[in-house]
């Protein structure tokens, strides 16, 4: 996949990106949202391979704006017709500027328009509101909270929300983009 949109791409990490992508996995305060506040402890070599694997149907992608990487998202098919998605934007100057709403819209689109996907899903963690509102305003639709559902890499319970969407109740802000 590779999509643009006025100075965003979106495009398949690439062996190329893993030194970069390494660095993101491996800083605890890119990664604490997931449960790992001290970072995967990943090595490019591994990086490298997680990149080139589709056998689990898991695609990894880089997030460019104005030429440089800030970011990465991923989605893989849960069924025929269903895929989850993941997105961060790994580099915090380029963080609550809008372009969590545009990039996203362009990701979906694409998942559901050139992919034929009928459902996206996604969870984030309950703590994660700024997530929750830009996931709101896309359309999707809260399934449920799970409350201490799981453990932190320090083991401390989380709780997480699961949310989906469907293509006809997916707002798209590509259109209405005012990014600073």
């Amino acid at each position: 996949m590779k999509c643009t949109y006025q100075e965003i791409t979106i495009r398949e990490a690439s062996p190329a990106d893993a030194q970069q992508l390494c660095e993101w996995w491996n800083d605890g305060s890119v990664m604490a949202h997931a449960g790992f506040p001290r970072g995967l402890g990943i090595t490019v070599k591994k990086t490298i391979a997680q990149i080139s694997d589709h056998s689990t149907k898991h695609y990894r992608h880089v997030i460019e704006y104005q030429g440089r990487l800030i970011g990465e998202m991923n989605y893989r098919e849960t069924d025929p017709h269903i895929c989850e998605i993941g997105i961060k934007i790994c580099d915090a100057s380029m963080q609550n500027r809008g372009l969590g709403k545009i990039i996203l819209s362009l990701f979906i689109d694409a998942l559901f328009r050139e992919y034929g996907y009928q459902k996206i899903i996604l969870d984030t963690n309950l703590t994660n509101t700024r997530a929750q509102h830009v996931y709101e305003q896309l359309g999707f639709r809260k399934l449920r909270v799970n409350l201490g559902s799981w453990k932190d890499q320090l083991g401390n319970l989380q709780s997480s929300v699961d949310y989906e969407l469907t293509e006809d109740s997916f707002i798209s802000f590509l259109a209405a983009s005012g990014i600073q």
